[in-house]
């Protein structure tokens, strides 16, 4: 999942060298941290968030293969 969410980020900035993905285990879930630089965050996120709302239903629907649950966040 981190590699996705790595991918699509650098696809959707201007310094792709600037993202950074952590993966965090959470008991029963996992939670994904994406940073990038404050210059791409509004790229990232994007009009009324409907770029960050497509990015976790992706990694929503691959994770359900997995049956597991996996939450996206979009940290400064």
């Amino acid at each position: 999942m981190e590699d996705l969410v790595r991918v699509i980020a650098q696809a959707l900035v201007e310094h792709p060298e600037e993202v950074r993905v952590k993966t965090i285990e959470d008991g029963s879930s996992t939670v994904i941290e994406l940073r990038v630089a404050p210059s791409d965050m509004g790229k990232v996120i994007g009009k009324q968030g409907r770029i960050a709302k497509a990015l976790r239903t992706v990694v929503k629907s691959a994770a359900a293969k997995t049956e597991q649950k996996v939450v996206v966040e979009i940290v400064q």
